[in-house]
């Protein structure tokens, strides 16, 4: 009896058709959200298989599960299938690294087996590739093969989609070679993958290497192989490594004789295409115009009054905050007034924006208004401080709690979210007294919220403005941006409008 191994992963669909020994047919296309669609196509595609003929089919992968329900076709968790892989690719395995769309595996045999997997963030996966790459304005293939050809490898965030970005660009605008920087995208997979799931434990002995991107990225190959100073005996990676677990849900298939008439398997999963998604939806930010108006006013109330500079004459103070992806300035006058107030991306450049912003701001004062003092706060205190001769370096939470103060002086709770970064401080008796901040992951983020909006078309403000009044927010999850971005597709694909993705991001 022939046996079929179906594999659905988060963005890719495999089909394994064996006989016996034999691996008659293999099939990798990405899915592109259309899970049950994709498959019946793969399907219909498939040679040397009769409709009435019976074969034994298992299903498995992270996104096989929902589908082999609906059709009522056998599953096996995908970890176990890699291990029936493993044991008829190369039995004297003693790891396996595998990397797929979402998810990052290192499965040990030696000692015993003992599997280790990514749970809420999908940094170092191909997801994670694909944002880079599309970064870089290269598809992944041309960044592999200008990774081939690098000279040096740049230290890269490895956790975050938003820290890597935020990495890569100032390289970007330094004149970095593009070739470096995909190495070291690469070499940042491997960071992750090492320091995330190996955490520790050694990796030694007969490695093998599977997944689409191990398969697919010869420069991601050679990063791991030089990393963990492997030889080429004990570096794996198999023709047939992409097929890893369509194969060994074949092989379970096989075992268990989990069987099913061709043509009854198509017509489950095409009867399954007319079951609705299930889409998650949150209730609107804001169910009426009035109810926004309070809101707005209410937040109106923490304003400062607004002077132009060209009807004052006096002593200003000029205060500079350098983010991680965004430079404010505000000029000050003698009654705390905002004479000047300028906010915009660094582009990965601080001291030219600063530098320009000075230029403008003297050209403003002219002889009338004389700058007394200033002060800068954020990532990049020290740099602008140092460039300028600006009077005082400012810890960021000192510099919230003292505008906090200046607006509501009994506050006891501040909540800052910055372009990379999210912080709470909690204050009592007049001081700090604690902090909490994310330290791996930025999703809800300045710089995430932004990169969707550019992805869509349109600018970070039209885009927050279009939320506002949305009838269903996307419930899009809230942990990983690389997850988000999968459920933003899927979630436009069952019909998501942008202000409901908007709303729910």
């Amino acid at each position: 009896m022939k046996t079929l191994g179906i594999d659905i992963g988060s963005t890719t669909a495999k089909l394994v058709l064996r006989d016996g020994d034999r691996v008659l047919y293999e099939k990798y296309e990405r899915h592109f959200s259309q899970v049950r669609q994709k498959t019946l196509d793969m399907l219909a595609q498939m040679p040397d298989v009769r409709e009435n003929e019976t074969l034994a089919v298992a299903i498995s992968g992270s996104a096989g599960l929902g589908l082999a329900q609906s059709a009522g076709l056998a599953f096996v968790q995908e970890v176990f299938a890699t291990g029936e892989a493993v044991k008829r690719l190369a039995p004297d395995t003693t790891a396996v690294i595998e990397l797929g769309g979402e998810d990052a595996k290192i499965i040990f045999f030696e000692g015993g087996t003992d599997e280790r997997m990514n749970g809420s963030c999908a940094g170092g996966t191909g997801a994670f590739i694909d944002q880079m790459a599309t970064l870089l304005n290269v598809t992944v293939d041309e960044m592999d093969r200008l990774s081939l050809s690098h000279q040096r490898i740049y230290p890269i965030a490895s956790r975050c989609g938003v820290f890597a970005k935020t990495d890569v660009q100032p390289l970007l605008n330094q004149g970095a070679r593009k070739e470096d920087i995909a190495a070291s995208i690469f070499q940042a997979v491997v960071n992750q993958t090492i320091a995330g799931l190996a955490r520790g434990r050694k990796i030694t002995g007969k490695v093998l290497f599977l997944g689409g991107p191990l398969y697919y990225c010869k420069g991601l190959q050679q990063r791991f192989q030089e990393t963990l100073q492997l030889s080429d005996e004990n570096a794996i990676f198999p023709e047939d490594g992409r097929f890893a677990v369509a194969l060994g849900a074949s092989l379970y298939a096989e075992k268990n004789q989990t069987t099913v008439v061709f043509s009854e398997l198509c017509e489950a999963i095409r009867a399954s295409l007319s079951q609705a998604p299930v889409v998650s939806r949150l209730a609107p930010l804001f169910e009426t115009q009035e109810e926004y108006d309070t809101f707005a006013a209410r937040h109106a109330k923490a304003t400062v009054k607004e002077t132009d500079p060209a009807h004052y004459a006096g002593n200003a103070t000029l205060g500079i905050d350098c983010g991680s992806t965004t430079t404010k300035l505000v000029l000050l006058s003698e009654q705390n007034e905002i004479l000047y107030s300028y906010y915009a991306s660094n582009l990965g450049n601080p001291v030219a924006v600063v530098k320009e912003q000075l230029e403008h701001i003297y050209a403003l004062c002219g002889d009338r208004i004389q700058i007394t003092g200033s002060a800068v706060t954020g990532y990049g205190e020290e740099l602008i401080r140092a460039a300028f001769g600006v009077d005082l370096g400012v810890v960021e939470t000192i510099a919230h709690y003292t505008a906090a103060k200046f607006f509501r002086p009994d506050v006891d709770f501040i909540l800052d979210i910055g372009g990379q970064d999210i912080k709470c401080f909690r204050i009592r008796g007049g001081a700090i007294d604690s902090i909490m901040l994310n330290e791996a992951c930025s999703s809800g983020c300045g710089s995430f919220v932004e990169t969707f909006a550019r992805s869509m078309g349109y600018g970070i403000a039209e885009f927050a403005q279009r939320g506002l009044f949305a009838k269903a927010p996307v419930d899009l999850g809230s942990r990983c941006t690389v997850f988000m971005n999968s459920s933003v597709k899927q979630s436009q694909k069952d019909g998501a409008t942008v202000e409901d993705i908007s709303a729910g991001l």
